[in-house]
């Protein structure tokens, strides 16, 4: 008898527990929102949202159901809470099932028939199957960064002003009632290429869906600010920076090349303030400069500067990519763009796919909103492309990143406290190792660990050392 009531106390015991370790979504704090300060994205309920996003470009089109359970759980182990996807490449637009978009090529006609049978890929079509991806996502706690159309149609002219309204409307009713919604218009192109058409998309998807973000997806080396920003509809600004080297800028088109942190910059000092991220840095695994196989490939060492550099500038969060990845290439298409070399399947665990993380980490493991880009606690020379050491701070903590791992001057006495705690975190495996305490005035010079080169990359955190922090990267 006694070790029946023992059972069933046990029993209760996991139960209550059960209960109680509910695991909430991220939704559960409430819609996603702008912070206060107009700089970060956050929940309702004040709990902030480092968007952390990969490319998945063609998830929609080329991924079966199996495969997209595969990359999307993948995504969440690697600490990804965004993937921004295409919900039309090109006109016509075919699933790998062979389900048309669109009835007869009309984007204000799409092909919805009905039942949706997930053990039959006959009974369901193009929508049912954008559904269940976008489903599996919420699944995994990850949001859909929903493009609506890639800029080519509609510079194209096929989605125009004559069609554009029934098809927002469309995806505006199908998906405002899902979670897990961020809306992107644009997609790889000039604002100045259609602007009626994603001026009336972003309209149509802020006034009938006003409890999702919206943005715009510019063309390389260009910030949606250049012609949204003042729109209403723009709830943050997008920029994408790859993918050319320093000196591939051979069109006069933008003189930054690779120094991601001047388009943060330009977005950071306008008015009125909103916050902005890269959509689009260097994908690891694909040629510098883009378009040639013959250049070297971009790596993990590249993937983690663009997202360290971008961040610490005051960027709101950061989206990484990766070439066979975002095309999601596999033997059914055998033909790569871009010289990819692997598989998606493969790709996905790349080293840079799962460094991104640590970013994230560390800036969620220290006060949120208070942090500002700083260049003052660089005392002396901050250093020139590679070389550049770029720094953020708190009210009680600084954050400074270098690639090369060169050495560098600090200005302390920036932070609050009288001592500070310092310490190096690594951005190839979020370990961070205690430098030791020193006293917060004058200045200090720090020299990371190894030898100086590219890819020996260091962060330098420094804590005011009466804070309780945790270790950097430890979100508590």
């Amino acid at each position: 008898m006694k070790k029946l009531f023992l059972l069933l106390f046990l029993a209760l015991l996991v139960g209550c527990s059960g209960t109680q370790t509910t695991k909430m979504k991220p939704w559960d704090n409430g819609n996603l929102v702008v912070s206060e300060n107009g700089r970060f994205l956050q929940f309702e309920n004040g709990k902030p949202f480092f968007w952390l996003g990969d490319t998945g470009w063609l998830a929609f089109r080329r991924l079966d159901r199996t495969e997209a359970d595969t990359f999307i759980t993948n995504r969440k182990e690697k600490g990804y809470n965004v993937i921004q996807i295409m919900v039309l490449h090109g006109l016509p637009m075919v699933n790998t099932f062979g389900d048309s978009a669109f009835v007869d090529v009309d984007p204000s006609k799409p092909n919805v028939t009905p039942g949706n049978d997930p053990a039959d890929p006959k009974a369901y079509d193009y929508w049912d199957h954008v559904d269940y991806i976008v489903d599996k996502a919420a699944e995994n706690d990850i949001y859909i960064g929903m493009v609506a159309s890639w800029g080519s149609i509609v510079k194209s002219g096929k989605i125009n002003m004559s069609n554009i309204e029934p098809y927002a409307n469309f995806l505006v009713e199908r998906y405002k009632d899902k979670p897990n919604i961020i809306w992107i218009t644009g997609g790889d192109i000039q604002g100045t290429d259609g602007m009626d058409v994603w001026n009336t998309m972003g309209t149509i998807f802020k006034t009938k869906d006003p409890n999702h973000l919206v943005t715009f997806h510019p063309f390389g080396r260009a910030n949606s600010s250049t012609w949204f920003h003042n729109e209403s509809w723009l709830d943050f600004n997008m920029f994408q920076s790859g993918h050319r080297r320093y000196d591939q800028n051979d069109d006069g088109s933008n003189p930054w090349g690779e120094d991601s942190w001047r388009y943060v910059k330009n977005d950071y000092d306008l008015k009125p303030v909103k916050p902005t991220l890269d959509g689009e840095p260097s994908y690891e695994g694909i040629p510098q400069g883009l378009h040639d196989p013959n250049e070297p490939f971009w790596e993990a060492k590249d993937a983690r500067r663009y997202a360290w550099w971008d961040v610490c500038a005051g960027a709101c969060g950061h989206s990484y990519g990766n070439s066979s990845v975002m095309q999601m290439h596999k033997p059914e298409y055998p033909k790569a763009s871009y010289g990819a070399k692997e598989y998606w399947y493969e790709a996905i665990n790349d080293p840079g796919a799962g460094q991104m993380q640590y970013v994230k980490n560390l800036f969620l493991s220290r006060p949120y909103f208070d942090r500002v880009p700083d260049q003052s606690l660089v005392a002396g020379e901050n250093g020139e492309k590679y070389d550049y050491v770029i720094a953020t701070r708190g009210n009680s903590y600084a954050v400074f990143y270098t690639y090369t791992g060169r050495a560098f001057d600090v200005a302390l006495g920036k932070i609050s406290g009288d001592k500070v705690k310092a310490w190096w975190y690594n951005p190839r495996d979020g370990k961070a190792e205690l430098i030791g305490e020193l006293d917060n005035r004058g200045s200090h010079s720090f020299d990371p660990p190894g030898e100086m080169a590219e890819g020996n990359d260091w962060v330098l955190v420094l804590d005011d050392a009466s804070k309780d922090f945790s270790v950097p990267g430890q979100i508590e």
